[in-house]
């Protein structure tokens, strides 16, 4: 590396706890030397005698620290920043002035707002990780543990405010969801034959009259033993296949299967395995309709045109609703075909004319000769779809209903010959409709808002009332008891100053608060606290 004449570094480090401006000395030395800095880099002696603390900007909160470290990976020069460098770098006279930093946007940025000539690589980027290494013993005051406690708290409030600013949070329950459900399908289908190899070895007839997997699993959890059917099982059997015929027919194979005997551990076994299929395709079916719901909140119009499943699958491999709508119509026509593509490039032979819409019931139902330009117009209008859900505010499934019969009407076209409308008509149509139908989402809206600050405000107001009466009640509870202790007190005093026969008469007091709670409860109770009152005055009496 060539030696830095008559040059002032500065080293600009970014850490939790704020920024911190380093003077490089012998910067001739250090220069030429390379080797030697990422030996002196270790040991914080050596470290000492090539760098010095110049400045040191501590973030007010936690808060400003979070904005300071956002701004600088974005590449953006922060407030505080330009007024800490403006304050405490020297301004250049004879000597050039250089600012070694770590990260190159954030260096150009500050070259272009402050006019500094910026260092990033070479010997600044070892004396950055020298710094990194030995922050806390360089600024005074910061102690190993205080550090890292700053840098644990940024770290996590930087990354909980990366995952709730994420864009595509929303589509990412979808990508999940379709991808759960491509592998529930999978493992049904393998677990469904496993059932049936299974069951098979007991009842091998059962294959051939239900051919149906998920039904088959049902078959074999409720039959179990083959030899117990009768014609008692008709109904049920009936209820799971939808057709008296066939459940004769099972009825009648059981009698005259070919199959083995099997023991009840086996059984029980194949049972649970079946149960356990059957559960499997019961949740299936259950998260598809979630899936269903979370496309008509997210992709309404790209589900209203080809499906909910197809659209999911475009979602997802696209990455998120963002990035699909930033692909052209071409790209959109053969998402999924890749390999195809690249294949039919290297070999120059002919591209793939669709990739995962062909799923879709369109290009099924066209003839051979055009799949590939339905193929083509319905990528078209998947594209619009998909920028519509994108970047609209009130999401409804106006534009893909008129999407899909532009589709209809193009395919009408290719067979009967018959004109589709201008796409400018259908278009001004879905404007119309869209704005009549947003209106009301947010009326629908605001009416559920103030119901629901209506609710609010009833549940403080009786928040309040029944605080209110507590204290009330609270209050009175405190003045009985203190009333009830001065009363004991003055009572204890007049026994010792009047002697046995006042004492006597005290002690009758409470005898009559007993008669007042016990009459509230039983009429009779009245006399009971009078014989001890009275064996206690026989008893002074005699004393």
């Amino acid at each position: 590396m060539a030696m830095w004449c008559h040059v002032l570094v500065h080293v600009l480090f970014e850490h939790a706890a704020g920024y911190a401006l380093f003077a490089v000395k012998e910067v001739e030395e250090i220069g030429m030397l390379l080797p030697q800095v990422e030996e002196s880099v270790l040991s914080i002696g050596k470290f000492n005698s090539m760098i010095s603390l110049a400045a040191f900007f501590p973030f007010k909160s936690a808060q400003a620290a979070l904005e300071n470290i956002n701004a600088i990976s974005e590449g953006v020069v922060h407030a505080d920043l330009k007024l800490f460098l403006e304050t405490n770098l020297p301004s250049a006279g004879k000597k050039k002035a250089v600012l070694g930093v770590s990260d190159t946007k954030i260096g150009a940025a500050l070259q272009e707002e402050l006019g500094l000539s910026i260092q990033t690589s070479g010997v600044v980027a070892e004396i950055i990780r020298g710094v990194r290494l030995h922050f806390h013993s360089l600024v005074k005051g910061l102690t190993s543990q205080a550090a890292s406690k700053a840098q644990l708290g940024l770290g996590h409030s930087y990354s909980r405010a990366k995952v709730k600013f994420n864009v595509n949070r929303v589509d990412n329950m979808i990508i999940q969801s379709i991808a759960l459900l491509d592998q529930l399908d999978k493992d049904i289908n393998t677990f469904s034959m496993r059932v049936r190899e299974w069951y098979g070895y007991h009842f091998p007839e059962l294959i051939k009259i239900v051919p149906d997997n998920s039904t088959y699993c049902r078959l074999a959890q409720l039959i179990g033993n083959r030899k117990e059917l009768s014609e008692e099982s008709l109904p049920g059997l009936e209820e799971v296949v939808m057709d008296s015929g066939k459940a004769q027919a099972i009825l009648d194979a059981s009698r005259s299967s070919m199959g083995m005997d099997i023991s009840p551990i086996d059984l029980i076994n194949i049972e649970r395995f079946s149960n356990r299929v059957v559960s499997l395709a019961a949740y299936r079916l259950e998260l598809q309709e979630y899936l269903r719901s979370k496309m008509s909140q997210v992709a309404p119009n790209l589900a209203a045109l080809i499906g909910e499943v197809v659209g999911a699958r475009l979602i997802s491999h696209a990455g998120s609703l963002t990035n699909l709508a930033k692909y052209p119509a071409s790209t959109v026509q053969i998402l999924g075909a890749e390999k195809a593509l690249f294949r039919a490039l290297k070999t120059r032979g002919n591209t793939p004319k669709y990739g995962l819409i062909f799923h879709s019931t369109f290009i099924g139902r066209a003839a051979a000769k055009n799949k590939g330009r339905i193929s083509r117009y319905l990528a078209n209008k998947c594209t619009i779809a998909s920028r519509i859900d994108c970047f609209s505010e009130v999401p409804t499934s106006v534009f893909g209903d008129k999407l899909r019969d532009q589709v209809e009407e193009r395919l009408s076209f290719y067979e009967t010959g018959e004109v589709p409308r201008k796409n400018v008509d259908v278009m001004k149509e879905a404007v119309k409709e869209a704005s009549d139908v947003a209106a009301d989402i947010k009326r629908k809206l605001e009416k559920k808002e103030k119901k629901r600050r209506k609710r609010e405000k009833k549940l403080e107001e009786l928040d309040t009332n029944g605080e209110a009466e507590e204290e009330v009640e609270n209050g009175e509870a405190d003045t009985s008891v203190v009333k009830k202790k001065k009363k004991k007190q003055a009572a204890e005093v007049q026994e010792e100053e009047n002697g046995a026969e006042n004492g006597a008469g005290d002690a009758e007091t409470p005898a009559k608060k007993k008669k007042k709670r016990k009459s509230e409860v039983m009429e009779t109770a009245e006399e009971t606290p009078e014989t001890p009152v009275s064996k206690k005055k026989k008893k002074k009496k005699a004393e």
